[in-house]
């Protein structure tokens, strides 16, 4: 029997991987990458995810807390970037 409270806190670095995935695709679409290319990349980081999500828990649990700090910084400056660059700042 698989124990759900085991993979409670690597939920959380899936939730920031897709989020990251989602700001990565639109600053891609505001530079104008080719939307095939945008595609390929944005399966390939959601396929990464997954398989770490799958096979990485019981090795990545341990960092869980230092890989969602890092996440959640990532986010945040990948997402005033993408702001900034929306406003036509950088």
């Amino acid at each position: 029997m698989h124990n759900l409270k085991d993979d409670a806190q690597i939920t959380s670095l899936l939730i920031f991987g897709n989020i990251e995935n989602l700001i990565l695709a639109s600053q891609g679409a505001s530079a104008h990458v080719d939307p095939y290319i945008l595609l390929g990349l944005s399966l390939i980081a959601v396929v990464v995810w997954f398989l770490i999500g799958t096979f990485g828990t019981k090795v990545a649990i341990k960092y869980a807390d230092y890989i969602e700090i890092i996440g959640g910084v990532a986010i945040v400056i990948l997402g005033i970037k993408a702001i900034f660059e929306g406003m036509g700042i950088l």
